[in-house]
């Protein structure tokens, strides 16, 4: 297989998707030979290959394995063993698929044909291609390869500046489960804190835009301090009389978010304690109050039954 370090391999593109245009734009922005796309989507295939004007436009999943030495399956994951299983894969070439949770077992069709097998998984949201492309250099890959292939993965991410995870076999739903809590959740966990505000009359939109700025100081505080000694809030400093009052309003919301924050501020006791600014005789005092809140909570209807 032809390393990419030269930027020379040609890279083909099975789906078109969020997360393939934006990866295929900003690897082409970096000089990788991006040659060629097919999708489901005839519209999707030609965004992508807009900015890339060397990118062909085929038709059939067979034509970019035909024209690429290594070929990234960006569609969904359910997908993926079919149209692996759908083309004539060559030795030499690579067949790398773009989920986080996916085993490589869905490629075993492109093993026996003697071609190279790996896992591609950028650890960022791909909601808008544009941004993606943008802010994908400097984010974390996950890869899961053997060698050679390994080796020009992580050629690919260093072309990204991106830093490298390497993930064993049989770890990618932990891995991906896992980053929920980082992405995915933080968005169930603002609109949580909308609906509270929104209890007191204050609209989703403007309650979002006031709460996004505090994310983002929480979210620098951590990659500056790290996620011990960059913790904010009650739990860091051993505040009982405001989880006090804080369990009190949520009461009169329901159990659902009682539950949910007791939960999370269980998991936050650890943290303090171990940041120092939470004793153990604190964090002992702060647990009871929450098991006690979850009990109760356990025995209430929803305020909406």
């Amino acid at each position: 297989m032809t390393g990419v370090a030269d930027r020379s391999a040609a890279v083909g593109f099975i789906g078109a998707g969020r997360l393939a245009t934006g990866l295929a734009w900003a690897l082409a922005e970096r000089g990788v030979n991006i040659s060629a796309v097919a999708s489901r989507s005839g519209a999707s295939a030609r965004r992508l290959a807009s900015r890339i004007p060397e990118c062909e436009v085929f038709a059939l999943p067979q034509q970019v394995v035909d024209a690429a030495d290594l070929v990234f399956i960006a569609v969904p994951d359910d997908s993926i063993a079919a149209i692996a299983e759908s083309v004539h894969w060559r030795a030499q070439t690579a067949a790398v698929h773009c989920s986080g949770a996916t085993e490589l077992s869905v490629l075993a069709h492109a093993a026996r044909a003697g071609a190279g097998v790996g896992g591609f998984h950028p650890l960022q949201s791909f909601g808008d291609p544009e941004v993606a492309a943008r802010t994908l250099p400097g984010c974390a890959i996950a890869i899961e390869a053997d060698e050679p292939l390994r080796r020009h993965l992580v050629e690919i991410a260093n072309v990204l500046d991106c830093s490298v995870i390497a993930l064993p076999a049989g770890a990618r739903a932990r891995y991906h489960a896992a980053a929920h809590y980082a992405a995915g959740f933080v968005f169930a966990l603002m609109n949580e804190a909308a609906e509270i505000w929104h209890t007191f009359g204050v609209p989703r939109e403007a309650a979002v835009a006031a709460l996004v700025p505090l994310l983002r100081g929480a979210a620098a505080s951590m990659e500056r301090s790290g996620v011990v000694q960059g913790l904010p809030g009650i739990f860091s400093r051993g505040d009982v009389g405001t989880l006090q009052k804080h369990l009190v309003a949520l009461a009169d919301l329901g159990s659902p978010a009682v539950r949910l924050y007791c939960e999370l501020g269980l998991r936050s006791l650890p943290l303090g304690v171990e940041r120092g600014g939470l004793t153990p005789e604190g964090a002992a005092e702060m647990e009871m109050l929450l098991l006690r809140a979850l009990a109760a909570a356990a025995h209430t209807l929803p305020a909406s039954a």
